[in-house]
Order: C-alpha cells, then sequence, then structure tokens
C-alpha cells in the first residue's frame, strides 16, 4: 500500500493552528524566561554571574547549533514534521523532568543539584533546536510572504496576552511557595503550554516540499553554505547584523541584577516578567504592520535603531553620568518593557527577513547555515559575565549599547543595491 498522505487543514485552518501554537509558545517560554525566571533561579542556585550568563548562553547556544544537522537532513525529505515533532515534544519532556528534579531538592540545593539543574537545561536547549528548521520551513510553505508578518505578530500578540496570565500566575506562586519549588511550578507550567503549542501545530499538518533534483553529502552541503556566504551580500550582511546583535543581547541576563538587588526574591521578577510581557503584547500589532506594509528590511532597521534605548536607559539609571539619575526600580519597569517589545520585533524582523531571501527550494539549508554561523554569538553572555566580574556591571551595558549602534549601521547598508528578489 502507498504511504497515507496526513491530513493537511485548510488554509485558514493552518492560518489558525500555526497562530494557535505560537500564542502557546510565547505562554510557554514565558515561564521560562532567560532574562527573568531562569536568570533569578540560577541566581538563587548558585550565586554566580558566571552562572547566570551560561545558562542564557547554553539556551541560546542549543537552539542554534542542531539546525545545520538538522537543515541537512531535513532537505533531502519532502515531509518535515517529523523533526519539529521529535524537537518540539522532546523540550516539554525536559521542562518536565526539570521540574521534577526542582520540586525533589526542596531547599536542599548544593552542588548536585545545580550540576544536574544544568544537565538538563542543556539537553532542554539542544532538543529545542531540533524545532526551528522545520518550523521556518512548514510556515514559510504554507503561509504566502504578505501574510507572515501578520501571523507572527498574532502569534506574539496572543502569546503576549497568556504570558500576562503566566506572569501573573508566577508572582502569586513565587510569592506564597519557598524557593526553589515555586519556580518548579512555574517551569511545569510552561512545560504544559509547549505540550499544547506542539498539538496544535503538528494539527496543522504540512504540504509537501518541493524535490531537489540533486541530494550533495554533508561535506558539499557544507561547501555549499560557504559559497552562500562569499557570494550572496544581503545573506553576508544581515549574518553580520546578527553576529552583533548577539552582542547587543549579550547584556539580557544580567538587566534583572541591574533592577532587583535580590533577584532570587520571586515576586518582584514577576512584575519585572509581567512589565516585558506588556511590552511585547503592545507592540505586535506595530511590528506585524510594519513588516508586511513597508518591508521586511524597514523592519529590521527600525528594530536595530531602537536597541539603542535599553542599553542607554540602564546606564543612566545606574548614574554613570553624575548620578544624575537615581536607579529607580519604576524606571527598569520601563527597560523591561521595551526589552519585550524589541525581542518580539526583532524575532519578528529576522525570521521575516531570513524567510524572504531564502530560495523556496532551499530554505531549510538557508536556515542552517545562518543559525549554525550565527551560533558562536550566542555564547557572548559568558563574556558579559567576564565583564562584569573584571570591570562591574554597567559595563556590559556599555559594551551592548556600542554594539547596538554598530548593527544600525551595517543593516542600513542593506539598503544597497537590490539583488533579485527569490520567489518564497
Amino acid at each position: 500500500m502507498p504511504p497515507r498522505e496526513p491530513v493537511l487543514a485548510k488554509p485558514k485552518g493552518r492560518f489558525l493552528r500555526i497562530s494557535a501554537a505560537g500564542i502557546f509558545f510565547q505562554g510557554g517560554t514565558a515561564a521560562i524566561d532567560t532574562t527573568t525566571i531562569i536568570a533569578a533561579l540560577v541566581h538563587g542556585l548558585t550565586g554566580s554571574v558566571w552562572a547566570v550568563g551560561a545558562a542564557a548562553a547554553i539556551g541560546r547556544y542549543g537552539w542554534l547549533f542542531p539546525q545545520l544537522f538538522v537543515a541537512y537532513f531535513a532537505q533531502k525529505r519532502v515531509r518535515r514534521m517529523g523533526f519539529y515533532m521529535a524537537g518540539a515534544f522532546g523540550r516539554a519532556a525536559c521542562l518536565v523532568a526539570l521540574a521534577v528534579l526542582l520540586l525533589a531538592a526542596g531547599n536542599q540545593g548544593g552542588v548536585s543539584v545545580t550540576m544536574f539543574f544544568f544537565g538538563l537545561w542543556i539537553l532542554y536547549s539542544f532538543v529545542s533546536g531540533i524545532v526551528a528548521v522545520p518550523y521556518n520551513d512548514i510556515v514559510a510553505r504554507s503561509i504566502p510572504s504578505q501574510r507572515r508578518s501578520r501571523l507572527l505578530a498574532i502569534r506574539f500578540f496572543g502569546g503576549g496576552l497568556l504570558a500576562l496570565l503566566i506572569a501573573a500566575a508566577a508572582h502569586r506562586i513565587l510569592a506564597t511557595m519557598p524557593f526553589p519549588s515555586g519556580y518548579a511550578v512555574v517551569i511545569m507550567l510552561g512545560a504544559a503550554m509547549l505540550f499544547l503549542s506542539a498539538i496544535s501545530f503538528v494539527s496543522a499538518g504540512e504540504s509537501p516540499a518541493p524535490r531537489t533534483a540533486h541530494r550533495p553529502g554533508f561535506g558539499p552541503f557544507l561547501s555549499r553554505g560557504i559559497e552562500v556566504v562569499k557570494t550572496d551580500r544581503r545573506f553576508r550582511l544581515f549574518l553580520y547584523s546578527q553576529w552583533l546583535g548577539g552582542a547587543v543581547v549579550m547584556a539580557l541576563p544580567f538587566y534583572v541584577l541591574a533592577a532587583v538587588p535580590e533577584p532570587s526574591a520571586g515576586a518582584g521578577i514577576a512584575v519585572l516578567l509581567a512589565a516585558q510581557t506588556i511590552g511585547a503584547l503592545g507592540s505586535n500589532l506595530l511590528w506585524g504592520w510594519w513588516g508586511d506594509r513597508l518591508g521586511k528590511r524597514s523592519l529590521l532597521e527600525g528594530v536595530a535603531l531602537l536597541r539603542i534605548l535599553p542599553p542607554l536607559l540602564t546606564i543612566a539609571l545606574g548614574g554613570w553620568f553624575g548620578n544624575a539619575m537615581v536607579p529607580s526600580y519604576g524606571g527598569f519597569l520601563g527597560v523591561f518593557f521595551l526589552l519585550g517589545a524589541l525581542t518580539n520585533g526583532g524575532t519578528i524582523a529576522m525570521l521575516g527577513y531570513l524567510m524572504e531571501i531564502s530560495p523556496n527550494d532551499q530554505r531549510p539549508a538557508y536556515s542552517g547555515y545562518f543559525n549554525a554561523l550565527v551560533a558562536p554569538a550566542a555564547l557572548l553572555p559568558l563574556l558579559g559575565a567576564g565583564i562584569i566580574e573584571i570591570v562591574g556591571l554597567d559595563a556590559v551595558f556599555v559594551v551592548s549599547l556600542s554594539a547596538a549602534i554598530l548593527q544600525y549601521l551595517v543593516v542600513r547598508a542593506l539598503r544597497g543595491p537590490r539583488l533579485a528578489v527569490r520567489p518564497s
């Protein structure tokens, strides 16, 4: 018997189910946000800025590194949903294991709990990285270019509303439960959201991908990536801008240390998460309209310019300029509002532009090349921790500010000679 064709939802149904998957995903990731929840948890477990930086670096690097290998295998297949399922259900299971570890530890803590925590966090991060390539490819084949920014904006808007509920629940849980059990319950809540996200996305189905005439081995596949970097100007400049973006977000896990003297005291962390979520929520319609109406490159440039503000405001709140401003928790609520808005704007711009410049029959390969080449920048939070240890907390925001200015200049260079737009 021929293989049974998977059920494929109608176009409107696919749009709604993929949107719902994104909404649940945003709610789930709010519960394990490395800027607030995970940063505070790790600092409470270890008291070390190195550990805080390592958790953020592992989360980002684990997401990016596997994508080159996933892209190679996915490019050979006309069905790529299986890769998504392995990563999506696998990462949710890792979070359940992480929550069980923290519940079992109670208030004992210690080196062994920290080691097991990081072991599970590494596993979660690398399993998560399986998802990105098939997700981007299936979405790009399911949703027309002129509706993709809208899809992402709906995902982030609805996900922002859900994340607000998660933040409210986290505030109550962390205020009433002992450390680290409260964080275990919040992480379990995140795992439930990620399970729902996976179920919704899989239910949308997948149309067959275009067949490629030539399927090279892994060596030629890598050589093709080097050729793309050398010959595709837009891809190359976009890659440079994202390296600089890695230096900008290097400071992300340390904003909470600047805002809250004792980040392991959970209630204040949940308020910052709420401010971040409101920023993400309030900006999504703007990003969706901007990307679809004014173009993905224009959105990329606008977000790069606005990214200058959070480190600049943090430096001012820290009193580097003659203590003209007093450090203020209220001021940091504004900073976290901007961080939420710009994190979503950056994701919408980055995904939209990458889909735009990737050939339709090579989208998994382009995603793999791009994310593997960007992956080393994910380790920069470790450099941030070193800067803090040697110079001080404010110095990491000065470096972030400098990188934001340089990133804006590189993104502006994408205005240069236009190349033929590839079909998408």
